[in-house]
């Protein structure tokens, strides 16, 4: 299978790289500077493009089966909710363009529902990560208007960050809309595991134009 990967110097993106590479796919790896990129074997092909040029990034992202994104504005980007949105809408544009049909978009816990009540809107949400979570779960909810895609919208377990050191076992379950939970209420994935699942859905398509989540 032939696989773009956008965002593949973060650390979400380079974990997907990874994962891929090792399936055996051939990974194209687009990122505004990729010569972060080193270490890695297989049928690699690295592209540095910006997202926001969305000729350019539909012309490096022609003759894939499947685009994933895991774009990032940046943690620290005082515009991030703006930028999150325009970089989101750019990337959907161009795949598109690109006439690949199947997207696969990595977004944040934030979306995800306890209660009736989306994680993102809680009090006790980190300030943070607020901008982010917020610009995540808008760019879903217009991601689902879209009919011409065959779109995928994962979000990760509540805690997924490099701290978690369990690595890659390939053992959790999926969840749609709510978090999934341990037996001790924790809802955690670590990166390698969270790669394990966005490639199983690369592969074999199950979410189709669904948001889908995981967790221990």
């Amino acid at each position: 299978m032939k696989i773009a990967i956008i965002g593949a110097t973060g650390f979400v993106g380079s974990a997907l790289v990874k994962e891929a590479l090792e399936r055996g796919h051939v990974v194209t790896a687009l990122a505004r500077d990729t010569a972060k990129i080193g270490g890695l074997t297989g049928r690699l092909t690295l592209k540095n493009v910006d997202v926001a040029d969305e000729a350019a990034l539909a012309a490096a992202l022609k003759g894939n089966d499947v685009v994933i994104s895991a774009f990032n504005a940046g943690w620290s980007n005082p515009d991030l909710y703006t930028d999150f949105l325009a970089g989101s809408r750019h990337i959907e544009a161009a795949v598109e363009g690109a006439g690949t049909l199947r997207l696969i978009v990595i977004g944040g816990a934030g979306s995800l529902f306890i209660d009736g009540k989306q994680l993102v809107d809680s009090p006790d949400f980190p300030q943070e990560y607020k901008a982010g979570a917020t610009a995540a779960r808008d760019y879903m909810e217009r991601l689902k208007t879209n009919q011409l895609l065959e779109w995928a919208f994962f979000s990760p377990a509540i805690e997924m960050h490099p701290g978690i050191r369990t690595g890659r076992t390939g053992q959790f379950r999926l969840g749609t809309d709510a978090p999934v939970f341990d037996a001790g209420g924790k809802s955690s994935l670590s990166v390698e595991d969270l790669a394990v699942a966005v490639l199983n859905e690369a592969e074999h398509p199950v979410h189709i134009r669904q948001r889908f989540t995981a967790g221990y």
